[in-house]
């Protein structure tokens, strides 16, 4: 198995920078359910292009041979989407990278793109979010609090028992090393399995180290103590042991188990070619004119960086899919956003100045996915939910990705979105829960 990312000349944690295309922005509000960040919706207009600057996260690189790379990249400069947008609306252009106020997409914004508020107010009490990561985050709790309160979401505490964190072996007290690159991971896939489903009550189980070994032990953890809901976002090279690590460590029926597909553009990788996961693309996600208010294409800023995709070298097909050009497991099933210049706000503090950040990387997509599953409900319990969106293929349920590739590939869907299955995106977004239920 690779242990750093694929195709990769550069060096993870040296500075990008991007330009992004103009964005129109549309009817978007600016609220965290009636937190301290009210506005009004946005105002119809188009914005200049603008450069946006970021670093993949400390943990994009591993620590040491024989581990994995988390799927994250921190915004450090220039105006993300959703301020652009916001100083469409005020007149007023912000700071760039100011860490005292946030910067990405609210859960508002992430809810509204992908039909959710309803079922975001609604649905998922008593159902549990596993975040599987490598390390310690000390200040993951209270970070998480930092979140929610911002954005008027209930408290999701020890105390109350919405939040739990455990060691791979299930200790609430003998806990990892504590990392500051994987606590930026950590901050940033509680936050999103909050903003997805706030109801929801959240496992974080910390690996020893981002080995294959330790995180699929804290993977089975996670399912013996409970959660139908598995996300994960960490990958590397696919190799010939992978059929092994699929039967030790991901094969749970019955459980929704969602895996980032890559931030080095065209490429397999593994976990996300399990044939038991869901694996999450990437999309670039801007306000429009469109009914939906949204429009979505596939996440690629240069030959090295965007969602990654491709035609599994090792992994059997699954019986659900049915694409004809790959003979075994093709990334990724769907997608969800990841591209940093229109990426999500975090809060985060362990090992970086306290305050507010945006993310991308298919990081991002992984947990948003594994929340919609579990604001769809319980899934039974002999299913795959890989599965799930496949059967609404085609349907309002998903919104389709049709344009937008992540390389050069010798079969084209491989690489290249289109009318209906892609690799870089999958059947597509979410668009309310439907298409992840069965």
């Amino acid at each position: 198995m690779r242990t750093t990312t694929p195709n990769s000349p550069h060096t993870h944690g040296r500075w990008r920078r991007i330009g992004s295309t103009a964005i129109a922005t549309a009817a978007l509000v600016f609220t965290g359910f009636g937190s301290a960040v009210q506005a009004d919706a946005a105002q119809s207009a188009a914005t200049t292009s603008t450069k946006v600057t970021y670093a993949a996260t400390p943990c994009a690189t591993p620590k040491k041979a024989g581990e994995l790379a988390c799927k994250s990249y921190r915004v450090t400069g220039g105006l993300t989407a959703y301020q652009q947008a916001q100083a469409e609306r005020t007149g007023v252009t912000p700071k760039a990278a100011d860490a005292s106020t946030p910067s990405g997409y609210s859960p508002t914004n992430i809810q509204a793109a992908y039909g959710l508020t309803s079922a975001a107010a609604s649905n998922g009490a008593g159902e549990t979010i596993a975040i599987v990561d490598a390390y310690n985050d000390p200040n993951a709790e209270s970070d998480l609090a930092t979140y929610r309160s911002y954005y008027g979401l209930s408290a999701c505490t020890t105390a109350n028992g919405c939040f739990k964190k455990v060691s791979q072996s299930g200790s609430t007290t003998s806990l990892p090393t504590s990392d500051a690159g994987w606590s930026e991971e950590i901050s940033l896939d509680l936050d999103m399995a909050s903003a997805v489903c706030p109801k929801c009550n959240i496992l974080l189980v910390e690996a020893t180290s981002a080995t294959m070994a330790n995180l699929g032990t804290a993977v089975n953890r996670a399912v013996t103590l409970g959660a139908k809901f598995v996300s994960n976002s960490y990958g590397g090279s696919e190799s010939s042991s992978d059929t092994s690590y699929d039967s030790s460590y991901f094969n749970h029926a019955g459980v929704a188990i969602t895996v980032s597909a890559g931030d080095e553009a065209y490429g397999a990788e593994y976990p996300a070619a399990s044939k038991y996961v869901t694996s999450v693309g990437g999309t670039k996600l801007s306000t429009s004119s469109t009914t939906r208010g949204w429009t979505e294409t596939v996440w690629k800023t240069s030959s090295t960086e965007g969602t990654g995709s491709g035609c599994s070298a090792y992994d059997a097909k699954p019986s659900w899919q049915t694409d004809t050009g790959c003979t075994k497991r093709m990334i990724s099933d769907v997608s969800a956003v990841a591209d940093p210049a229109t990426g999500v706000s975090v809060y985060d503090s362990y090992g970086v100045t306290a305050g507010w950040y945006t993310f991308g990387g298919t990081s991002v997509s992984s947990p948003i996915i594994a929340s919609v599953y579990a604001l769809a409900g319980t899934p039974s319990t002999s299913s795959y939910p890989a599965s799930f969106p496949y059967a609404k293929a085609g349907t309002s349920a998903l919104n389709d990705v049709t344009s937008g590739n992540n390389g050069t590939c010798s079969t084209s869907y491989f690489c290249t979105a289109t009318t209906g299955y892609d690799g870089p995106t999958g059947w597509g977004t979410p668009e309310g829960v439907s298409a992840f239920t069965g």
